[in-house]
């Protein structure tokens, strides 16, 4: 019997391994990290798309949703306010952001660089954040119109989607300043040059010559405006403007119930614009020829200003920098102000403002400390291994672990808010006793998700300056995959890892769109929801506004560390001092 066993054993081990193959750790990696992203990105999405079409009496699919969607009133309004404020503030944003990124590459004058560093401060400050701040300069009893009204002029700045083109355009111009300046910066100088020897200056110039061999840096930079500004959630709610799609969307869950066909209508329309928008920028750009005959040529050729032509120059700067900037100056003043209304400026100055905030909000700092760290470091684990995945194995469908992940991009904050609500809701976790789309964790995941992008561009930056040969070096001596990754790898890709950490945890403390969508109880809620709840009444404006104080310091904080990390690792692989 011992000898029959014996020999049958192998058999046994022989029919197990053909009928479950054993898995390298590297695949196994692959399938968690699928399953994840599927349960908690595309599964949620194709459900929001799934339910759009399906009828609430019947359960059938149908187009009638969309039917009774296009015959309202409202929602042909809030449709097409979306889409003006979106193309609106696109064209704003760029008239922001075309004079700072030609001057600054065309001209030779001092302080090119503080210029360009001041044009990307608005990216650190959350458009919400700044929305009332701006209400208070710009708004009709704000600081401008009242200084003003002696002339009897008041300029309706902030009046209804004016004042939601005007937050966002401020927030979001570095979008294309940061495309547009990088693209000027690549035009080979001899194409300009060849073009002045044929006639062509000033003018005419730019728009013939220079601009269309921009035009991929701007449409990179203008498509992401429009995304993020059709996609917004808080300023338009903070602005009392609720006849767009995605205040639309929230009120409806929020207000009649993840039943409500209308909000999964305007959710599926929220997600195909998104998409719309890239494809819509790739295809203006498909078969046109932007190549230059050397990269990086010296950019465009800077001639000297005369002293008119300085003055000029430094007085358009000036005037766009003090209006882009104008959000944080107001913040501060009307967090460090007592009464700030029907004046010019604040009627005094205090530091009760942060005295309340610290007091009153303690557990939102807690819990966003608490989400946004759990978030940034499942994401630089997530991302460190699907960059490994993706660069370094041969695994079957590799590439989509990256696609799905950078999916999370086109995806509205509120869409996956909404998703989860209505994926996990009759989910209940075990021991805890209440859905998993009502306990605090659904708010981290989201962060999670939500942010996993920006890691993963991190991660994978890092990885690609990894050398492969080193991997080869240590399994050539004995060390096993895994050991390599852990002693090799991984600190190899330190600098990496850490920028996408700081990136994802800044980036994630001010999360609106989705948590205020997850948010079930004050005590679960983050720090940008604490924000909302202050700013809703004049009396918690100037808590508020520190609560924003301290928001900002920390993207601030989160960006500069970020880009100290990404250029000390920079330096050191290339010998730099």
């Amino acid at each position: 019997m011992t000898h029959q066993s014996a020999g049958a054993a192998p058999a046994r081990r022989r029919l197990t391994d053909v009928l479950f193959p054993k898995l390298s750790g590297t695949v196994l990696a692959a399938i968690f990290i699928a399953t994840l992203l599927f349960g908690f990105l595309i599964l949620p999405v194709a459900k929001v798309i799934y339910v759009a079409f399906v009828d609430p009496q019947t359960g059938g699919l149908t187009l009638q949703n969309f039917g009774d969607f296009f015959s309202s009133a409202l929602f042909r309004e809030s449709f097409f306010n979306s889409f003006y404020v979106s193309a609106m503030s696109v064209v704003l944003a760029s008239v922001f952001a075309l004079p700072l990124a030609y001057i600054t590459s065309r001209f030779e004058f001092s302080g090119s660089m503080l210029i360009q560093s001041l044009g990307f401060i608005p990216l650190i400050m959350p458009p919400f954040v700044g929305a009332i701040a701006m209400q208070l300069l710009f708004g009709r009893n704000g600081t401008f119109n009242l200084l003003l009204a002696n002339m009897g002029i008041n300029i309706p700045f902030m009046e209804g989607l004016n004042g939601v083109i005007l937050v966002q355009s401020v927030h979001y111009f570095p979008f294309i300043l940061i495309n547009l300046s990088a693209s000027l910066r690549n035009i080979d100088r001899s194409m300009e040059e060849s073009a002045q020897n044929l006639g062509a200056h000033g003018l005419r110039l730019f728009r013939r010559v220079v601009f269309p061999l921009a035009a991929p840096g701007y449409l990179a930079g203008a498509s992401l405006v429009f995304i993020k500004v059709f996609d917004d959630l808080g300023t338009p709610l903070l602005l009392n403007v609720n006849n767009m799609l995605a205040p639309q969307a929230y009120l409806r869950i929020s207000s009649i119930g993840i039943s409500d066909p209308m909000g999964y209508v305007i959710s599926f329309i929220l997600v195909a614009f998104s998409v719309f928008s890239l494809w819509a920028s790739f295809l203006l750009m498909r078969g046109k020829d932007y190549a230059t005959t050397q990269k990086g040529g010296g950019g465009l050729s800077r001639r000297k200003l005369s002293t008119k032509e300085n003055i000029a120059a430094y007085s358009i700067v000036v005037l766009i920098l003090l209006l882009v900037l104008s959000p944080h100056i107001a913040l501060a003043l009307l967090a460090f102000g007592t009464i700030w209304s029907y004046s010019p400026l604040p009627d005094g100055y205090t530091l009760e403002n942060f005295s309340t905030m610290f007091s009153q909000s303690g557990v939102y700092i807690k819990n966003t400390l608490v989400y946004a760290g759990l978030a940034a470091l499942i994401d630089v684990i997530l991302a460190t291994a699907i960059a490994y995945i993706v660069l370094r194995t041969k695994i079957i469908g590799r590439q989509w672990l990256d696609y799905m992940a950078t999916a999370a991009l086109a995806v509205p904050g509120v869409v996956l808010g909404i998703g989860y609500l209505r994926t996990f809701n009759d989910l209940e976790v075990p021991l805890v006793g209440k859905p998993l789309a009502s306990w605090w964790v659904i708010i981290m995941v989201a962060l999670t998700i939500r942010r996993l992008p920006y890691a993963l561009r991190a991660c994978t930056a890092a990885l690609q300056q990894v050398s492969i040969s080193l991997e080869e070096a240590a399994e050539s001596l004995g060390a096993t995959r895994s050991s390599t990754i852990r002693r090799i790898v991984v600190p190899l890709m330190s600098g990496g890892i850490l920028a996408g950490f700081v990136t994802s945890f800044a980036t994630a403390a001010v999360e609106l769109s989705a948590t205020i969508m997850l948010v079930s109880t004050d005590q679960d809620a983050p720090l940008a929801y604490g924000i909302y709840l202050f700013m809703q009444s004049p009396s918690g404006r100037g808590a508020g506004a520190a609560l924003g104080i301290f928001a900002v310091i920390i993207v601030a904080a989160g960006t500069l560390l970020a880009q100290y990390i990404i250029d000390r690792d920079r330096k050191k692989r290339t010998g730099e001092r």
